[in-house]
């Protein structure tokens, strides 16, 4: 009887301790399953103008759905101007990195330049749910509410090089011209060929290819990768300098040294630069090389410009566009690197070429 006693206490007690552990493990899984959560989760935005958030400073315009973009005019007034044209600036980047068009060119052409802060970047509205199409849609909205017009042209640079591409989509009725500088590409853009695609990316540096995989591929990470500390994450958000070709490095000063780079990531890095990367390498249903041309009229042109040199975006992907699209006219500068708009007198080239077809 004691030994049966003795064995029904053991019996007790063993389940006793497995549910406690039980207990314990589950708790642990929780806990570290919450940690990981928050480690996921990026803090709030920062909203222009809201309580405790950073001030109003630009003109800013209020679009349907609530949201504010912030905006910068340059050249002759519009409502003297014989050419309204629109600047969409690239990644880490704000209004404030328009294109530098001399005010003789302005001038004797009479140029209206727009610029605007795109959503999430500088004092512009976070966009709660961006998309490729969204952004040409706030670039119709912007332009309108500014009245500009039926028509006006476009230029891109770099991640705004690659919203050239979504306007042409999905507004191109609106558009008089286009100029393409420097695009970003998505690598799993149908219809191009894997040996095109293959090559462009292998002349990324490895992290770069690691931070593009996840934001295509795992979204949802995108946050927590370019902010933790185990593994290299974009070098394009470091800055650093083994993507500068030489002509970049020389540009570098004039472009690395803005007075007003705080400002451009004051809501939140994961508000504009990690969501343009996750839109930018995103799940497209569409792909460039499905568009038709949309100045089959002759009223306008789309130019392509490329620096061959290029170690933020190849080169290689632009060329084939170039070749599958022969309404596009290319121009690649065999010296030049990443940065060549902001080369002394490149302003000015590009905008000859998209209002007057010079080459």
């Amino acid at each position: 009887v004691k030994l049966q006693g003795h064995s029904t206490d053991f019996t007790c007690l063993l389940s006793h301790f497995t549910g406690m552990a039980w207990k314990l493990s589950f708790a642990l899984f929780v806990f570290l399953a919450a940690l990981l959560y928050k480690q996921l989760q990026p803090p709030a935005p920062r909203i222009v103008g809201s309580p405790g958030g950073p001030p109003v400073t630009a003109s800013r315009t209020k679009l349907k759905d609530g949201r504010h973009l912030a905006y910068l005019e340059s050249g002759v007034p519009k409502e003297k101007a014989k050419y309204k044209i629109i600047f969409v600036h690239g990644f880490d980047s704000c209004r404030y990195d328009a294109l530098q068009v001399s005010p003789e060119l302005a001038q004797e052409l009479g140029i209206y330049l727009l610029s605007f802060d795109r959503p999430g970047y500088g004092e512009s509205d976070p966009d709660p749910a961006p998309s490729e199409k969204s952004i040409a849609l706030d670039i119709e909205e912007l332009a309108d509410n500014l009245q500009l017009g039926p028509k006006f042209h476009l230029i891109g640079f770099s991640m705004g090089g690659e919203i050239m591409w979504s306007c042409l989509k999905h507004i191109p009725h609106r558009l008089s011209g286009v100029a393409v500088l420097g695009p970003v590409g998505n690598y799993w853009w149908s219809g191009l060929p894997s040996n095109v695609s293959w090559d462009a990316w292998y002349q990324q540096l490895p992290r770069d290819q690691w931070a593009v995989w996840v934001s295509h591929h795992l979204p949802w990470l995108t946050y927590w990768w370019n902010t933790q500390k185990l593994f290299p994450a974009s070098s394009v958000i470091a800055y650093n300098p083994a993507l500068l070709s030489e002509e970049d490095a020389k540009l570098m000063e004039k472009f690395g040294m803005r007075t007003y780079m705080a400002m451009i990531r004051q809501q939140g890095e994961y508000y504009c630069l990690h969501r343009d990367m996750m839109v930018g390498f995103g799940k497209w249903g569409w792909s460039p090389l499905d568009l038709k041309d949309p100045f089959a009229g002759g009223e306008g042109k789309v130019h392509l410009w490329h620096g061959a040199e290029d170690l933020i975006v190849p080169v290689i992907l632009s060329r084939y566009i170039s070749e599958r699209l022969p309404w596009v006219v290319y121009h690649e500068l065999p010296k030049s690197g990443h940065l060549f708009p902001v080369a002394q007198e490149m302003a000015d080239a590009i905008v000859k070429s998209l209002l007057l077809g010079e080459q």
